[in-house]
């Protein structure tokens, strides 16, 4: 349980990075905010992406729900940073 829990930290850091990266100009959010932010792309991109294929799990990175998550951490980010209200050049 304690492995999943920091597993699950460390992969959204890394697609909360990535969402960041992937959005243009420069985003004024806290690492935090964005490791959170990222955990829930994550969760939001596993999700769906178990919700329209029938594969229950695959023995190695499973790509299509990574970029899945990386697509919904961006989108997450931009409506934090909306809902926030700092601007982002």
């Amino acid at each position: 349980m304690l492995w999943t829990i920091i597993v699950t930290v460390i992969m959204g850091a890394i697609i909360g990075a990535l969402a960041r990266l992937v959005l243009p100009g420069k985003q004024s959010i806290s690492t935090l905010v964005t490791v959170i932010l990222g955990i829930l792309g994550a969760l939001i991109g596993s999700w769906a992406y178990s919700a329209m294929s029938d594969n229950s799990g695959t023995s190695g990175i499973d790509w299509i729900a990574l970029i899945l998550g990386v697509i919904a951490a961006a989108v997450l980010i931009v409506i934090y940073g909306m809902i926030v209200g700092r601007k982002q050049v």
